[in-house]
């Protein structure tokens, strides 16, 4: 997905955050029940993609067509996604399913990093047993055998799985949308280390910190964050002097040579 379909994307995942912390796991039930829907009507995602229509347009549909049938949540995500642009017709249901996983993976992170890592445990477990067994591989991804029957042995491979890795497991046998079902769970993983990477602290300074400052570090970030994170601490000497922080995406960075660079650029402007 690239493009004006990326920026969908990004704007949605940004919107879907302030939900996430209360969501529950039917909601990603919901969404994906959502996005069988829409890969089964090819009408509907043109519908939902024509770049002549109106976005608001294109919400109203969305809101006519699930009428009552899921949760306010549900809709009003849906509806987000059919107000935007998308390049393909196909990108708005890759947009909707990686918005659901998110939702399975927000459920397990509620529970703190380690929710996260019992979530990617699970996830591995079944990626392991499924593609080192070629006659699993094949009674998987069967075209003809019931839904049903594939999930129920998909999910007896992994018995010990929690709820939310019962859920994406679940998915990406009984639409795997092109991929082999093994092959889609391994997105999911991507989208756990996503996850994990917004629980840790990537700190670069000049020289090395002393316990004390340690504790004063990670107090004060995790204030900030408003969680619990791990912290990697790295000594960069060509920082010159200051700090800089990575969590996930986010940088904040104090350092001597970023603020001499910000001086040479306003001064060169």
């Amino acid at each position: 997905m690239a493009g004006v379909s990326s920026e969908s994307l990004k704007a949605a995942q940004q919107a879907l955050e302030a939900r996430l912390p209360t969501a529950p796991l039917s909601l990603a039930e919901e969404l994906f029940g959502i996005l069988g829907l829409l890969d089964s009507n090819a009408g509907l995602r043109r519908a939902l993609t024509d770049p002549a229509r109106e976005g608001s347009d294109k919400a109203t549909l969305v809101a006519k067509l699930l009428g009552s049938t899921v949760s306010a949540d549900a809709k009003a995500i849906v509806e987000g996604l059919a107000a935007s642009r998308w390049s393909q017709p196909r990108d708005i249901g890759d947009a909707l399913e990686t918005l659901a996983a998110t939702v399975a993976i927000g459920v397990a992170e509620s529970k703190g990093v380690d929710g996260l890592e019992g979530l990617e445990r699970d996830l591995f477990a079944f990626i392991r047993v499924v593609e080192a067994d070629h006659a699993l591989q094949r009674a998987l991804a069967e075209p003809q055998a019931p839904v049903e029957a594939k999930t129920a042995l998909a999910l007896r491979l992994v018995p010990n799985a929690g709820p939310e890795a019962q859920v994406l497991i679940r998915q990406a046998v009984s639409a795997p949308r092109g991929h082999k079902p093994a092959a889609l769970v391994r997105r999911f993983v991507e989208l756990v280390a996503m996850r994990q990477q917004r629980w840790i602290a990537n700190v670069s300074v000049t020289r090395p910190l002393t316990q004390e400052q340690i504790r004063r570090l990670q107090a004060g970030l995790n204030a900030f964050y408003g969680r619990e994170l791990r912290i990697n601490i790295n000594v960069d000497p060509s920082l010159v002097g200051g700090v800089r922080v990575q969590v996930g995406d986010e940088i904040v960075d104090s350092s001597v040579v970023t603020r001499l660079a910000e001086l040479r650029r306003k001064l060169a402007g």
